[in-house]
């Protein structure tokens, strides 16, 4: 039994020493030097004192965010990471509730932290890594090294005193106040979902990922923490690519990544423009797995197409519940107009579909999807108030406590017993008398081979189901093509265009953008 993910990282630097762990576009890292160069960063925390504390992590996207993280973690601390682009105003906010008791960060990049409010101590990651480390540890199941220097038993008691239940990271997502929430997550509920996805995925260290979601979002912890336990290797693609497709398959090619894990923005854009045309990554790609949002058929359709021996899976989870609980591999044909099921429940994870009554739905009767197990997060940091309304009792056990995660979702069951998402709880409106899923009119819309990107909103002000779009298309025509998809209540009153879709640091649509223009 591990209580750290650190203890993956001991086994695999044993078993593959000089093979590269993570790479970016500046440099590479094997699973030794990553090892070592962590447990200095964790050696320095210990020598300060902190344990089971919460470590701020403020560096450029690369590899040496993932040293940062694991250096955390080997030291029985926790890791925040904070985006150098994020906007000054959210950042204070993190500060706030946070309350980092250290930031790693560079010297020059120090500089810039210093206009934020935050009076505590600094770890320049320069510093630490220029002093000379003992590569020598005690790992896991008793690979023990003779004489341990002081510092390292010192590291080694730290760890120790962990338990699997202990924080790894916090991960701050929106909240509905403006004040940032941030989510949870311990040690034992990343190895068992790292688990899950590498023996149902059967990931092994001959494996090559394609990183592309960021490091403060949960899609990353797929990509981190499956290359740390199996020995395969994550290349962080520049961000840059993701504007250019050619050279983006060109880059998958040229890395002989055969796994991404995009969120469906990114794999959209790829069908879109066609790259496929111009890139045959038939010989190259094995998997392409897809979380964060819905994923349209029809552009499915158009990498399925290309690459129809790669395996597509679809992952649905929020951040609350270790970055996924269902998942479905696209195993049959779908139409463009057909919603792709989420699936079922990923095993240890138990999914309750409930209605209005906190009973189980029967039949195709729309409810909420609430979620039980190991998955889920122990709850937002210093905010007990909003925990309390997300994490509750379970309504079908009225015996012993049990928590679930209600996570806002409305789904439902399909003839064939898989679960299919419909839409948010808060996208349900009341509009002409009916109760209207604004998903399921996205899923219309994303039938139509002219329709890239699509998001519906409702104007409650003057009572019309907006449309956004990218084309030039006239409202007639929109509703003329979607009319056997969806009842006449649930057709756009009105189209907006917009030169492009508005899409936020998490490569999701960012649907408060588009509010302003209603």
């Amino acid at each position: 039994m591990k209580a750290n993910v650190t203890y993956w990282l001991d086994e695999t630097a044993a078993r593959f020493p000089d093979k590269t762990a993570y790479a970016d576009e500046k440099k590479e890292i094997t699973f030794t030097e990553l090892r070592a160069q962590a447990r200095a960063i964790a050696c320095e925390l210990t020598e300060r004192g902190l344990f089971k504390k919460p470590v701020a992590v403020f560096l450029e996207k690369g590899v040496e965010v993932l040293v940062s993280f694991m250096g955390a973690a080997y030291s029985s601390n926790f890791y925040s990471p904070i985006d150098v682009d994020m906007p000054g105003s959210r950042v204070n906010k993190i500060l706030e509730v946070l309350e980092p008791a250290v930031v790693i960060t560079t010297g020059a990049l120090r500089e810039v932290f210093s206009a934020y409010d935050y009076k505590g101590a600094f770890l320049l990651l320069e510093d630490v890594l220029a002093q000379e480390v003992s590569l020598t540890a005690e790992g896991e199941g008793g690979f023990a090294e003779p004489e341990l220097s002081a510092r390292e038993a010192a590291l080694e008691a730290a760890r120790k005193r962990g338990i699997d239940t202990d924080l790894l990271y916090v991960l701050f997502t929106s909240g509905s106040t403006g004040v940032p929430k941030g989510v949870t997550i311990n040690h034992r509920a990343v190895i068992d979902y790292i688990d899950w996805v590498t023996e149902t995925f059967e990931i092994t260290e001959k494996d090559s990922f394609g990183n592309q979601a960021p490091f403060y979002f949960d899609n990353s912890i797929l990509d981190i923490y499956s290359t740390l336990k199996t020995g395969a290797t994550t290349y962080i693609i520049p961000k840059t690519l993701f504007a250019q497709p050619v050279p983006l398959l060109e880059y998958l090619k040229e890395k002989k990544i055969n796994t991404i894990f995009w969120v469906p923005s990114a794999l959209i854009v790829v069908a879109k423009l066609k790259a496929f045309k111009n890139v045959d990554l038939s010989n190259t790609l094995r998997r392409v797995l897809f979380c964060g949002e819905v994923m349209p058929n029809k552009q499915l359709n158009v990498w399925r197409k290309f690459l129809p021996e790669v395996q597509y899976a679809n992952l649905y989870g929020p951040t609350e519940i270790t970055d996924a609980c269902t998942y479905y591999i696209v195993n049959r044909e779908f139409s463009d107009e057909e919603p792709l099921p989420i699936g079922y429940p990923m095993a240890n994870t138990d999914i309750l579909v409930l209605n209005e009554k906190n009973e189980p739905v029967t039949g195709e009767e729309p409810g909420e999807l609430c979620v039980r197990g190991t998955s889920l997060s122990m709850g937002y940091y210093r905010n007990p108030e909003k925990t309390k309304e997300a994490f509750v009792q379970n309504p079908l056990n009225q015996a012993a406590p049990e928590l679930i995660y209600r996570t806002g979702d409305i789904v439902k069951y399909n003839e064939r017993g898989e679960i299919i998402y419909l839409s948010r709880k808060d996208f349900q409106i009341k509009h002409m008398g009916h109760r209207i899923e604004l998903g399921e009119i996205e899923t219309a819309v994303s039938s139509l081979s002219e329709i890239s990107l699509n998001c519906c909103l409702y104007d409650e002000k003057r009572q019309k189901i907006v449309l956004f779009i990218e084309e030039e298309l006239e409202k007639a025509y929109i509703n003329e093509k979607i009319s056997h998809l969806v009842p006449e209540y649930m057709l756009p009153n009105k189209v907006i265009r917009v030169e492009k879709m508005p899409i936020n640091a998490n490569g999701k649509i960012d649907r408060v953008k588009l509010k302003e223009l209603l």
